[in-house]
């Protein structure tokens, strides 16, 4: 039996980052991965193919000229799935490369197979080859998640179908119903309406994306009903039947909601079916998760779980440090990280990112704030780019100043947020962004005009 120091099971974007901060520790590194490539479900089926095909049609559609060069603009008359899909396997073959190369580089030795505990520090890993067993004395878990599934909702591949066979629709359909608004669903229903197909969301909460700031899910709703998408709120769907016609989802409130295709996107379900976790003294939740403590370990102390199998935020972004400082405390690495400055990113259309608390918490927490907001449409560079939607707001302190939320909409939501993030970061104060000169004209000159629009709220108050 092959022994190691670490051994991480899965390549995702956790087990990547676990792996290599492992090797630059010095110590013996496998990293198991049941596909036949490495990266994941964020590589594979998930982040990487969503936020490509987001740019595909972006571009093909001309949706960012249309403000500029009228509503009927397209770089592609008839946009395909098969011109969708290009793209995508495109750059998930040169992200594959990349991360095979830096394993390499950094001496990571991988295990093709499925991955079983057969004890606390032994695995099986079972693959083509036949089964091999592998002692370690630390082991990560970062097997991540899949697409939950429903009795209610029979997935069939074609006209019923999950986040992970977006790509293997053979036509853009004309009408679809997407079944959940968390990030997932709305993400894909912001694609599809902007190739002009009619989508409708139901989400049985009364709103989406609960956890964002309600001012900019509010911006993003009006945008989507701009788009001709229709939102089902507070409504719940018992069943989905396959009709000749295509689908029909019947709700708990006896509507009955037709369409050429249907996406379920309600949860994802952590991949731990195969590990065999009891055999190593450890148990999931209900729906596949692992509990951890603010260091990652599991209640057997050499075993941590990382990534989206613990659950929320479920962010590429913060999986990665997950991976990164779980490997650090495993080898007494000193890491430092601050899960309240980590940065939320959703790639609707507008995009939205934030970080810091929302106004809701805030009033719930009694903190006495103020609020600036800056419009894209206001400065020379939201102008040039076409983009009149966009909006950036900062929540500080009243008496401290301090800097507490940064909230964006719009584009380059993603980009733009990380001026803010390191002044939030280093308790900067609201001043900051009025004493700093921005290059013109940039979106970044929405910061200053944000902290003047809030610091002149304080002057006339």
């Amino acid at each position: 039996m092959q022994s190691y120091d670490l051994i991480v099971i899965g390549s995702g974007p956790a087990g990547q980052r676990a792996a290599i901060q492992g090797a630059k520790a010095g110590r013996k590194v496998a990293l198991v991965e049941k596909r036949e490539v490495v990266g994941g479900a964020s590589l594979n089926t998930g982040t990487i193919p969503s936020k490509t095909m987001r740019e595909a049609v972006l571009h093909l559609s001309g949706y960012a000229y249309r403000d500029i060069y009228g509503i009927s603009y397209r770089v592609k008359e008839k946009i395909t799935m098969q011109d969708l899909a290009f793209r995508v396997q495109h750059v998930i073959k040169t992200e594959v490369d990349v991360i095979q190369a830096q394993l390499s580089r950094n001496n990571v030795e991988m295990l093709s197979g499925t991955a079983r505990f057969t004890g606390p520090n032994t695995i099986a890993v079972e693959g083509t080859r036949g089964t091999s067993e592998y002692r370690a004395a630390t082991i990560i878990i970062g097997t991540g998640t899949k697409p939950a599934i429903s009795s209610k909702v029979p997935i069939n591949g074609r006209t019923i179908i999950n986040s992970d066979q977006i790509l293997d629709m053979p036509n853009i359909p004309k009408t679809l119903i997407v079944v959940g608004g968390g990030v997932i669903g709305v993400e894909y229903a912001c694609m599809f309406a902007v190739l002009g197909v009619r989508v409708t969301i139901i989400e049985k909460r009364p709103r989406l994306l609960e956890f964002a700031d309600q001012e900019m899910v509010e911006a993003l709703s009006y945008h989507l009903r701009d788009s001709r998408v229709t939102m089902r709120l507070n409504e719940e769907v018992v069943s989905v039947e396959e009709t000749a016609e295509g689908v029909i989802a019947n709700l708990e409130s006896r509507k009955r909601i037709a369409g050429d295709a249907l996406l379920y996107a309600v949860g994802r379900q952590g991949n731990v079916d195969e590990l065999n976790l009891a055999a190593a003294g450890l148990e999931s939740d209900n729906r596949g998760r692992i509990a951890v403590n603010e260091n990652y370990e599991t209640k057997v102390p050499h075993i941590f779980a990382v990534g989206d199998v613990i659950g929320f935020p479920s962010l590429a972004s913060v999986s990665m440090e997950q991976g990164r400082i779980a490997a650090a405390r495993a080898f007494q690495i000193n890491a430092q990280s601050n899960p309240a400055n980590y940065p939320y990113g959703i790639y609707t259309i507008p995009e939205i990112s934030f970080i810091g608390k929302t106004e809701e918490q805030l009033t719930d927490e009694d903190v006495p704030y103020e609020v600036g907001v800056a419009y894209y449409r206001e400065s020379a560079r939201g102008q040039i780019r076409g983009d009149t939607t966009g909006r950036l707001k900062l929540i500080f302190h009243r008496e401290t100043f301090e800097l507490l939320g940064v909230h964006i909409i719009g584009d380059n939501a993603a980009e733009l947020l990380h001026i803010g993030q390191a002044v939030f970061a280093l308790k900067g104060k609201v001043q900051y962004f009025v004493d700093t000169v921005f290059n013109y004209p940039t979106l970044a000159e929405c910061y200053k005009a944000a902290a003047f629009n809030g610091l002149n709220k304080l002057a006339k108050g």
